[in-house]
């Protein structure tokens, strides 16, 4: 609900702060005075399209702030929860707009977007009439006006849930069998590659090995020469060995008379020094009769070498990293393995999903087709009192043949004039004031399944007068009495049904036209209906009038 509006530098206004109540609230004033400012600052609150023109002659910017209750409007907290604008049982939305163009909007103090704006108004309030938020012209509107006079609003979301469940799997699903030849492919390859790593069963560490056989098994000859010449250097060599100059040393050590501890000691490191190199030799000796060339292994070992150098070049990795490699592709070919029984695990979800969607689909079709006929039968009889007898509106139930998040049929709400005409959408045959009097009609006969709490209307008393406008100002205080009701009108009888009454004035001091709202008491109530009644003239019959129409709308 609406509970208070405050404008600032907007149009005719300097400044103006409203508070609204429940019930019905009519705003009337004089021609001209500006009673549609009231409307075009909601407008701007709401998210519509900023103009500059509307900002104050004078002013660098305009401003428009709106509290609404929610506390009792479930599906405009939960978008605040969901958006993060939450903050307890009151929304205050603001709009800024500069003289350079630049607009800006706050929800609960935060940034937000027009977008945001225009979706959280339109849970909170709506706008019929001559209006940019003329919501009867949308689809949209009709399909959930049919559904909340069905008591179908719990099986629409159910079928809303049902879709994305579905329609997300159903990707999936697709994805996955967009990418099955791509799957095939690849698994061939991973089969080949895996195939040629298990033939190689190269194992950790072996490389290493393999190279250093491989390098011993090469250089076995210049080995064995080698180890031929260190073992005639250590004894056997024709020009002296080492062991046989330790030999002549010891003697000569051993020879010296008056050995001092220095020779004693020189002596016993040669004896040693003997006895190593003499142990040496024996290795060597040993090393050369135990040596045996292996042409055939080292053709083995080198022929694997080349094998495994190979496959790296392939895979353009280390050598080294082909057992990593080979675990790898494994892996990687049993998960493509394993993606045949994923898919048909998926394909039989995406078919008990769809069999949900169908219930619930059929459930909503069924509720829409009982529903659709009474409630166009309920607004032919409202239009008949709104002095539209010969008009006739219809229901279209369209089926669709795709599934979608709003059931399986297209509806569309479509009028006929008169009578010998064609039924046709709404907005190519309605003009604004037929427009608002179809609105108010469907208005009163969804108004106990309504969710929006604000509804208000805008000319809803063109073209009619007498008895109508009374019939009009009834249905408008009927809705009232379930919510709140805010009506521009410039008929008395409308008027005096309201609950509350505002009117608006215009005043000029030569240089500066400034619009004012007032609220009225009952005694000025009574001279704004005999002003509607008897124009600038009021009489005491004008009053008495004015006041037996307010006895009436109240009773």
């Amino acid at each position: 609900m609406l509970i208070s509006l405050t404008v600032s530098h907007f149009t005719l206004v300097e400044h103006l702060d409203v508070e609204f109540h429940p019930g019905m609230t009519a705003l009337t004033g004089e021609t001209g005075a500006g009673k549609s400012l009231l409307l075009d600052a909601l407008g701007m609150a709401l998210g519509d399209r900023g103009d500059v023109a509307r900002i104050r002659k004078g002013c660098d910017r305009a401003e428009v702030a709106a509290t609404f209750a929610v506390e009792t409007n479930p599906q405009a907290q939960q978008w605040l929860i969901d958006n993060g604008f939450a903050s307890g049982d009151e929304c205050l939305i603001r709009r800024v707009l500069t003289a350079e163009g630049r607009s800006r909007g706050f929800i609960n103090g935060q940034p937000a977007t027009m977008q945001q704006l225009q979706q959280l108004g339109d849970l909170m309030l709506d706008i019929h009439g001559q209006h940019e938020h003329q919501s009867l012209l949308k689809r949209d509107t009709h399909r959930r006006l049919l559904d909340l006079f069905a008591d179908g609003g719990q099986q629409a979301e159910l079928v809303a849930r049902c879709y994305e469940s579905w329609l997300k799997a159903r990707r999936q699903l697709d994805e996955l069998d967009n990418r099955r030849e791509e799957f095939e492919a690849r698994r061939s390859l991973l089969k080949f590659q895996v195939a040629e790593l298990d033939a190689l069963a190269l194992e950790e560490g072996e490389l290493a090995s393999l190279e250093e056989e491989q390098y011993r098994l090469a250089n076995a000859e210049q080995s064995l020469r080698e180890s031929h010449r260190l073992l005639t250097l250590c004894r056997e060599g024709e020009d002296g060995d080492l062991l046989s100059l330790l030999s002549r040393a010891i003697q000569v050590a051993d020879g010296v008379e008056g050995k001092t501890s220095h020779l004693t000691e020189a002596a016993d490191l040669l004896q040693s020094a003997l006895i190593q190199v003499d142990e040496a030799a024996r290795e060597i000796q040993r090393h050369i009769d135990s040596f045996e060339a292996d042409p055939e292994r080292l053709i083995q070992v080198e022929e694997r070498l080349t094998t495994v150098y190979e496959l790296a070049r392939k895979h353009r990795t280390q050598p080294a990293q082909l057992p990593t490699l080979h675990a790898d592709l494994t892996d990687e070919l049993a998960e493509l393995t394993d993606s045949d029984s994923a898919g048909d695990t998926l394909r039989q979800r995406v078919q008990e999903l769809e069999q949900s969607l169908v219930a619930a689909e059929q459930q909503l079709s069924t509720l829409r087709a009982d529903a659709a006929n009474r409630f166009a039968a309920a607004v032919n009889e409202q239009l008949c009192e709104l002095a539209m007898a010969n008009a006739d509106l219809t229901i279209s139930l369209t089926p669709s043949e795709d599934h979608s998040s709003t059931g399986r049929e297209n509806v569309e709400f479509l009028l006929r004039s008169n009578p010998g005409q064609p039924h046709r959408p709404l907005i190519k045959i309605a003009s604004g004031g037929e427009l608002s009097r179809i609105s108010l009609a469907i208005q009163v006969v969804a108004a106990r399944h309504t969710d929006i709490p604000t509804l208000v209307f805008d000319e809803v008393d063109v073209g009619i007068g007498g008895a109508v406008a009374e019939v009009v100002g009834r249905l408008l205080r009927e809705l009232g009495s379930r919510g709140q009701v805010i009506c521009v009108t410039h008929l008395p009888q409308v008027a005096s049904c309201a609950h509350q009454h505002l009117v608006v004035s215009k005043h000029s001091d030569g240089d500066q036209t400034e619009s004012a709202l007032a609220r009225l008491d009952d005694s000025q109530r009574v001279e704004e209906i005999a002003r509607m009644l008897g124009g600038t003239k009021i009489t005491a019959q004008t009053r008495a009038h004015a006041r037996e129409m307010l006895s009436l709308s109240a009773g």
